[in-house]
């Protein structure tokens, strides 16, 4: 029997990853055993088997031992415990969420349905390295599978909307403390009817400019403002957000012919949904029913949102998406700049099809072929 090991279970992806695998009956027909960095024979989770208790997630010795290794633990893990194995001369599979070994020669970033072509070649040359994507990316590919299948994509610019949940669960928390505070703040002119907005708007501005601010984590305030800088500075001027991409997106597809994918990240005070605005350069004038009918055949989780308010203001939001696998696109329409030009929204969720699903999918992926 297959034996599997879990690290970073307890995070954020993680919790998810597990959850997903509960609620799809994963856990059969495989040996789980559980890793920790800090909490060792303690008890690990319960997925409806009898496991072990908690294993040193830094035994080189024990991890050798697994068929599989799947770790949700972060990139400074990664690059420690990985190389080190693979020194010790152990030819398992690593799956990661982690970005350490994405751009690696020898890894594959997986997203099932959209590269499984790419994925089943990998498993056929024999790679043995598989790496989760960067989440806009893997959301955008996800909402426009169809439309880079058929080919007629030039390039794409997206200016993005990602939610504090990208940034890790520290910063969820201080978004919505930083919620409270301005609530708390302006409590007393909003129980006021009497109160005007720009009374409010003073209250709010102060807190949000005042050296208590809770701001430890995020360094500046994003509730009531937003964040337009995500990640480290590339020499392009681009973050690293936003180089990921254009990298990212051709290393997934496998392209020929690398699409140009660029735009502005942007953080907002959303909890655990991205969205991104898209400005698509089609090589060819496409009808607009056509390039509906392709993005919404692109794959089965994949929901055209009719352009109109009201379809919009209920399916195309955040609050709409968050927690489920839908993949809302809307907005669809041809632009000013020629009949080339397509302008779409999508929203999806951050850890679940941009974390935590991809993973679980090449988990079974290597499961069914292994066994």
């Amino acid at each position: 029997m297959l034996r599997i090991g879990f690290i970073g279970w307890r995070g954020m992806v993680g919790s998810v990853l597990l959850s997903r695998m509960l609620e799809e009956k994963d856990f059969q027909d495989f040996e789980p055993i559980f890793f920790t960095t800090s909490n060792i024979n303690g008890i690990g989770p319960d997925v409806g088997l009898d496991i072990p208790p908690l294993k040193d997630a830094f035994d080189i010795k024990l991890l050798s031992s697994m068929d599989i290794i799947l770790t949700c633990q972060g990139g400074d893990y990664t690059k420690k415990v990985y190389p080190e194995l693979r020194r010790h001369g152990w030819n398992g599979y690593w799956i990661d969420s982690a970005s350490a070994l994405r751009m690696n020669d020898d890894s594959i970033i997986v997203l099932d349905p959209v590269n499984r072509a790419v994925i089943d070649s990998g498993l056929s040359s024999g790679i043995k390295t598989y790496v989760g994507g960067n989440c806009t990316v893997s959301l955008m590919l996800m909402a426009l599978s169809g439309l880079f299948a058929s080919g007629h994509i030039e390039w794409i610019s997206s200016m993005t909307y990602q939610a504090a949940s990208g940034a890790g669960a520290k910063y969820m928390k201080e978004l919505i403390s930083q919620m409270a505070v301005l609530g708390d703040a302006s409590r007393s002119l909003l129980d006021d009817p009497a109160s005007t907005a720009i009374a409010i708007d003073e209250v709010v501005t102060k807190e949000l400019r005042s050296n208590n601010f809770p701001a430890e984590n995020f360094a500046v305030p994003l509730a009531g403002s937003l964040i337009a800088w995500i990640d480290s500075p590339m020499e392009s001027g681009q973050t690293r957000e936003e180089w990921k991409g254009s990298v990212e997106t051709n290393k997934i597809l496998q392209t020929m012919k690398p699409i140009p994918v660029d735009g502005v990240c942007v953080r907002v005070g959303a909890m655990r949904c991205h969205s991104q605005g898209l400005t698509i350069k089609l090589d060819m004038d496409m009808p607009l029913e056509e390039v509906s009918e392709v993005i919404e055949k692109g794959n089965q989780w994949v929901k055209l949102v009719p352009n109109d308010k009201e379809s919009t203001l209920h399916s195309l939001t955040p609050a709409a998406v968050n927690s489920t696998l839908t993949i809302p696109v809307g907005r669809l329409r041809k632009m000013l700049m020629g009949p080339e030009y397509v302008a779409a929204f999508t929203v999806g969720d951050q850890l679940l099809w941009g974390a935590a699903e991809p993973i679980r999918r090449i988990l079974n992926i290597l499961i069914e072929q292994l066994s």
